[in-house]
């Protein structure tokens, strides 16, 4: 009685012992995958007092559709779509390090980026990916990148200022 007692006893701790080593090592690998949720840009007293009163379209303000019924979508293709500047009103003038010139935002496969271009810089306003894809931003002194993912596509959006006015350029990897 006393030999099965030691023995349940030595399984038990044994079993207790591996499963906290299981979860240990799942938790540190798992804890380096979780990712912030993106925060939403704040809004200054200069921005809020140069908008209009009708709301922009966003992800959670969709237009009312027609009444003569959706207008069919072109099918997606393997290659990104032109970029296509947005008609967002212009910021108000600010400091010159900042963009404080035309607000643009590109369409891509992977997401939409709107930058705030001015004559020697440029600022990121936002960066919303599309459904099924993540985002990822890189920013320095002369350049940003916006990179959307989903499994192995990459599509890219640079904007550099290095070299000249700010420009941009997509790019699918």
């Amino acid at each position: 009685m006393r030999r099965g007692l030691v023995h349940t006893l030595a399984w038990s701790l044994a079993t207790g012992a591996a499963v906290t080593l299981s979860w240990w090592g799942v938790h540190t690998v798992m804890a380096g995958t979780v990712y912030d949720r993106p925060r939403a840009l704040p809004i200054t007293a200069a921005d809020a007092t140069t908008q209009e009163s009708k709301p922009l379209a966003s992800s959670t303000n969709r237009p009312t559709p027609s009444k003569s019924g959706p207008s069919p979508s072109p099918k997606p293709t393997g290659t990104p779509r032109a970029p296509s500047p947005s008609k967002t009103p212009p910021k108000s003038p600010g400091p010159p390090s900042t963009g404080s010139g035309q607000v643009k935002g590109y369409d891509t496969e992977g997401g939409r980026a709107v930058f705030d271009i001015g004559e020697r810089s440029a600022t990121l306003v936002s960066a919303t990916p599309g459904a099924g894809w993540s985002m990822q931003v890189w920013k320095t002194e002369t350049w940003i990148r916006v990179e959307f993912s989903s499994g192995a596509d990459r599509v890219s959006v640079f904007c550099t200022w290095h070299d000249g006015p700010p420009r941009v350029d997509i790019g699918t990897y």
